[in-house]
């Protein structure tokens, strides 16, 4: 399995080490796996023991659940399950964890294998190039298969106390478990009572299954947790065929061993649940059920990315509120958004590379992710030149220079200036004319201190064309400047001899006025004022950042008149910005900003 990132990269270039590589370099050097077999598809230990040594040296996962679209959270776990297969000559499951019936959706399945897909990454076997792509209620006979088996050990019971009395009886951390008054029935009890539940016989909540493990347990997720509950609803994939569904904690070990999994990565909010990971496996082994080396679960911390909320509750609200325009919205961080803005795979999977794995929870500064972004679009995004707050400029002595006011001057300028070594310099083509487009802000009637742009006497150089002088300005009643006044100076051609003869203090951009292209300039922003919106018990909603999103009513350069959807560009001075894939045509130029050319967040 490779990425586009492993273009640049040789064979011997190291990666930085991390616990995780240690623990697989670790199991590699052991031949912990070596001897693992694989049935070539999931299954268990029966069908395993049948099949031949696993071409994978290691087997990770990807266990997204169908009810939302992933963000960037997601991606980090995407690049370090996947990375890790990659690095370690394995491969990396992407199973769909669907045992909740009510959230599921297919289009929150395709936009999974379309991240996924986006950001580099396959889920194909090393040697035969069979794809691992699964669902969790596909397992959903195996599943019930071990309850039972569970049960007739004496491992599991069905309880039929309340949820309010199952909640109260549980403890806490200052006080143990009370035993259910169901939890000493006779297996054969127990067994029939849960076929009563599969057949369908018992109404939502009135019964649930619990292992048997310990009530007075320090962790309270040993005490006797539920692994099934009855829901009477259709799922997307297996139809009315269950009304018992599987928990998540009871689903999850049991996927990763159907699958062999070798190493099941998860981040830090499961370290607790890591012991009835390890219970369950083991009475399953002992029983035969499932093949040996059984998974073991690895915990690293989740990414905190500052200036961004990850709840799948709170994005959904920002949606279904109106908020945002959709997950896509350009300021949401799911994956769709941040590849709507602009955001290169090239560029999350640099970051998600530099921030490293540990076990530290720690906020990470948005910053360094654009700063990725950045570094990825400088040899790459094409420049152009546009005005924002159009104001135009009139070059009065442009018919005495030039022999005609309808004079159109040919202008060049690099469209790649840093090039990556051994790639042509490409170069676009603007037109000068008697009047042109300039940003509102380069022209002051009583500059302040240090100003160094147009104003009254002051010359300055019309980027890649001519120095001007400018002369003066007009003005409408209510005393607002609607046209500046400036002369050419005449042989100060960009490019030509007399270039220095006029030496000047700025260069502002600008847009011809005979071939300028309108469009419209989504100016993003961040979504959130606060650094930690989601932390500390904070309204989020009274964190939003009223200026997260402004439109400009922009004049462009001609040669953006050809930007296709997708397409990134450095608009100078202003940052980097895409065409937007959503809304941008032909006939309709629409461009979102992604990031400015520095940080204007920093302190």
């Amino acid at each position: 399995m490779s990425s586009p990132a492993d273009k640049d990269r040789t064979p011997d270039t190291p990666r930085p080490s991390n616990f995780l590589r240690q623990i697989i370099e670790s199991d590699l050097d052991r031949g912990t796996h070596a001897a693992r077999l694989w049935g070539g598809t999931p299954g268990d230990a029966r069908h395993h023991s049948q099949g031949s040594v696993d071409a994978a040296r290691i087997r990770t996962r990807f266990p997204p659940e169908p009810n939302g679209y992933l963000h960037v959270g997601h991606a980090k776990s995407i690049c370090v399950n996947f990375g890790l297969a990659r690095d370690y000559a394995g491969t990396c499951h992407l199973r769909f964890d669907d045992t909740n019936p009510e959230k599921e959706d297919q289009e929150f399945v395709d936009g999974i294998i379309d991240a996924v897909h986006w950001l580099g990454f396959d889920w194909k076997d090393p040697e035969g190039g069979r794809e691992n792509l699964y669902w969790a209620s596909n397992y959903f006979d195996f599943m019930y298969r071990a309850a039972e088996y569970l049960i007739e050990r004496g491992l599991a019971y069905v309880d039929e106390q309340s949820p309010e009395e199952m909640r109260a009886n549980r403890g806490d951390f200052s006080r143990p478990g009370v035993n259910s008054p169901f939890r000493e029935r006779s297996a054969a009890e127990n067994l029939a009572r849960f076929r009563e539940m599969k057949e369908g016989r018992l109404p939502d909540g009135a019964a649930v299954l619990r292992a048997k493990i310990d009530m007075a347990s320090p962790n309270i997720n040993l005490r006797d947790p539920a692994i099934y509950r009855i829901k009477h609803a259709e799922h997307h994939n297996t139809g009315n065929q269950w009304c018992i569904y599987p928990m998540y904690t009871y689903a999850h070990p049991i996927e990763d061993a159907l699958e062999h999994i070798t190493h099941s990565i998860c981040t830090l909010e499961f370290e607790d649940q890591r012991p009835f990971y390890d219970w369950l496996l083991d009475h399953l082994r002992e029983g035969g059920l499932i093949a040996a080396p059984q998974p073991r679960q690895y915990e690293f911390a989740r990414l905190n990315l500052t200036y961004v909320v990850t709840s799948k509750r709170k994005l959904k609200h920002l949606v279904d509120s109106g908020t945002v325009s959709g997950w896509d919205d350009p300021r949401m961080p799911t994956i769709v958004g941040l590849r709507r803005r602009g955001f290169t795979p090239e560029s999350i999977r640099d970051f998600c590379e530099r921030i490293g794995v540990t076990k530290d929870y720690a906020w990470i500064d948005y910053a360094l992710l654009e700063a990725c972004l950045r570094e990825d679009l400088e040899a790459r995004a094409h420049r152009a030149m546009v005005v924002l707050d159009p104001l135009k400029l009139e070059l009065t002595n442009w018919a005495e220079v030039f022999g005609s006011d309808a004079h159109l001057e040919a202008c060049e300028l690099p469209a790649l200036p840093h090039a990556r070594e051994g790639e042509a310099v490409p170069t676009r083509h603007l037109k000068l004319g008697r009047e042109v487009w300039i940003e509102r802000e380069d022209f002051a009637e009583e500059p302040p201190k240090g100003y160094k742009r147009l104003f009254p006497g002051n010359r300055v150089r019309l980027k890649g064309g001519y120095v001007i002088e400018c002369t003066g300005c007009e003005k409408d009643e209510a005393g607002h400047v609607t046209r500046v006044l400036a002369t050419v100076v005449g042989g100060t051609k960009s490019g030509t001899p007399g270039a220095d003869s006029v030496k000047v203090k700025a260069a502002i951009t600008w847009v011809g006025a005979a071939d300028a292209v309108a469009a419209e300039v989504r100016l993003y922003d961040r979504l959130f004022t606060d650094p930690q919106p989601d932390s500390g018990g904070k309204d989020y909603l009274a964190l939003l950042n009223p200026d997260s999103l402004k439109v400009a009513r922009a004049w462009v350069e001609p040669s953006l008149a050809a930007a296709q959807a997708g397409d990134k560009f450095q608009f100078e001075r202003f940052g980097y910005f895409v065409a937007d894939c959503a809304d941008h045509s032909g006939e309709r130029l629409v461009f979102n900003r992604i990031t400015g050319l520095k940080d204007s967040w920093g302190k």
